[in-house]
């Protein structure tokens, strides 16, 4: 049975914290929509400029603006690559896996010097 709505005083939320999580959710929604948006251009922008360097290549004049537009072109792939590699490993993202790891880790040295010294 849900609970009766009487019981709660008018203007009040029943839990307060859930209106929070809910906006945090989707504060991150959005944030993955972005990112989503620009893995897309980066995207597609990497497959403009690897076809423009494929055609260049294919051009047998070696002239030095040739190759500097050649460079050009090799920094801006690499450039792409960082963007979309970027935000792939976030600090938040990691942080609780990080934070078990050296828990659980020190846990487990912590119980190994206890058994080496029962032990020996």
């Amino acid at each position: 049975m849900k609970p009766s709505k009487q019981s709660q005083p008018p203007g009040e939320t029943p839990e307060p914290d859930f209106e929070q999580e809910l906006e945090e959710v989707e504060r991150s929604l959005l944030s993955l929509k972005e990112r989503y948006d620009q893995v897309q251009h980066d995207r597609q922008q990497q497959a403009q400029w690897q076809q423009h360097r494929d055609q260049l290549k294919h051009n047998k004049s070696q002239t030095p603006q040739f190759k500097a537009e050649l460079r050009q072109i090799q920094q801006q792939l690499e450039m792409l690559e960082l963007n979309l590699e970027s935000q792939l490993f976030s600090w938040r993202s990691l942080k609780k896996p990080f934070w078990q790891v050296v828990r659980f880790g020190g846990m487990g040295v912590i119980i190994g010097w206890i058994l080496k010294s029962y032990a020996g």
